[in-house]
């Protein structure tokens, strides 16, 4: 069921008009997007749906506080998603269980559902169930990401799931190698590009993903596993703290 829409914001006019410069998709099929779009900042109007993804910054107490309401918006048979890459789906499952109610349990349909990015490129999306998962949830979000287009991967709910467990103690150490002055940047990305034919080098890949995103990964990982592999390297914090974020703010480890 559609929801009351305001005027498409100028980021997607502008994606979809970059995908039909590359012949990604075709001005009608624009057009079909764009009627399927129905932007708000209203969260009750969320009453009304089937699927809901959340897809706010890595900040653990954001999440909380938005499947709380998620809980008592949406309907009882509503699959309520997030596309976290780092933090418990167990323990965001725990928010939307409110101890005074006598409704069946919203934590039994949350479930993570982690879009590679960018998320309308990118084929593989990691589904993660939380402790109070329901197998029917699993199912249906398995079916619901297949009929998107995604190939879905099945990871447990355990720090950084299986892609950031893997990507983000890659990054970091590519960061160390930039800060302790084993190699440039350049050829730092060089070196991954030309040696293991990945299409952008860890400190580019950084910087597209946006530092604070992968300082707060690689936070979770420290702080959850508490394992020294996983420490933040300082440069990052550092540029994080600057406002150096990477693309998205102009500036990172290359200037945009």
């Amino acid at each position: 069921m559609p929801m009351p829409m305001a005027e498409l914001t100028p980021p997607e006019d502008r994606l979809l008009e970059r995908d039909i410069a590359k012949n990604r998709t075709t001005s009608e099929e624009s057009a079909l997007t764009k009627a399927r779009l129905h932007p708000t900042t209203d969260m009750d109007r969320l009453s009304v749906v089937d699927f809901v993804i959340e897809a706010v910054p890595e900040i653990a107490d954001l999440k909380f506080s938005i499947f709380a309401r998620l809980a008592a918006i949406c309907p009882e048979h509503a699959i309520l998603a997030t596309n976290t890459s780092s933090i418990s789906i167990t323990r965001i499952a725990a928010a939307t269980t409110d101890p005074n109610s006598t409704e069946p349990s919203a934590a039994a349909r949350v479930v993570a559902t982690h879009f590679m990015h960018p998320a309308r490129l990118m084929r593989g999306v990691e589904i993660v169930a939380g402790l109070q998962t329901s197998q029917p949830t699993m199912r249906q979000t398995l079916k619901f990401v297949k009929q998107m287009g995604k190939k879905p991967s099945e990871a447990a709910d355990s720090p950084g799931f299986l892609a950031n467990r893997i990507l983000m103690p890659y990054i970091n150490e590519a960061i160390v190698c930039l800060e302790t002055g084993v190699g440039r940047k350049e050829d730092i990305d060089a070196i991954m590009k030309n040696g293991t034919n990945v299409p952008l080098g860890p400190l580019q890949l950084a910087d597209f993903i946006g530092l604070d995103t992968c300082w707060a990964i690689m936070k979770v990982l420290h702080d959850e596993t508490g394992d020294s592999k996983y420490r933040p390297a300082v440069l990052l914090r550092k540029m994080v703290d600057a406002g150096w974020l990477g693309k998205k703010t102009g500036k990172g480890f290359y200037d945009y």
